[in-house]
């Protein structure tokens, strides 16, 4: 799985990847502290190793996004809460500059969290593009996570259990993300789409 580019010597406050390692560090930090749980032992319930805790946790790098899954699952939190876009605001307003872009690819694809809601039913909101030759493979989500998919450019090739489903322009998919999938761009043309992703309450993981 692709990782961003390490920050470590790039943390000005107009960079957008810098920005989103701090939120990390500082929120993984505060939620571990509040549920009294030492390195060693987030470690265990995540399935990320200590070194790579350390690291976001110093804002060394921005991890990917199966690692934030298992870390904010862990915590019993939202990844929204976790790059600080979660508020108990009537409406939050969430600007392009404060959308987290937590997925970068080889040839310039991305995948941006534009909003989320923290729990106890945890939703998000995402934007993707794949260019030609990308591929991103996710880890199974918590049971009973579902996704909803628009794709509004170019073909996705969507892969479920190992099993390809092709998504042009114009169609919009449900799938279980409670089990092995992808995401890949078919053909020669960028492929867009739009995703939101459910997690219930009762899969939540609670330290």
């Amino acid at each position: 799985m692709t990782e961003l580019v390490n920050i470590e010597d790039d943390k000005a406050p107009d960079n957008p990847e810098a920005a989103t390692a701090a939120a990390v560090a500082r929120h993984v930090a505060e939620q571990r502290r509040a549920r009294r749980l030492s390195l060693d032992a987030l470690a265990r319930l995540s399935g990320v190793s200590k070194g790579m805790l350390v690291q976001i946790e110093n804002a060394r790098s921005n991890p990917s996004i199966g690692t934030l899954c298992r870390v904010a699952a862990a915590l019993g939190v939202s990844v929204a809460a976790l790059v600080d876009l979660g508020s108990q605001d009537v409406v939050r307003l969430v600007r392009p500059g404060e959308a987290a872009r937590l997925w970068a690819g080889p040839e310039g694809g991305t995948a941006v969290l534009l909003v989320g809601s923290d729990g106890p039913d945890m939703l998000e909101l995402w934007s993707w593009e794949l260019k030609p030759r990308e591929r991103h493979v996710s880890d199974p989500h918590p049971p009973g996570t579902r996704e909803l998919l628009h794709v509004t450019a170019g073909t996705l090739l969507l892969e479920v259990d190992g099993r390809p489903h092709e998504v042009p322009a114009g169609t919009s998919a449900l799938l279980h993300s409670d089990r092995p999938h992808a995401y890949a761009c078919k053909g020669t043309r960028p492929v867009r789409f739009n995703m939101v992703v459910m997690e219930p309450h009762a899969t939540m993981r609670r330290s």
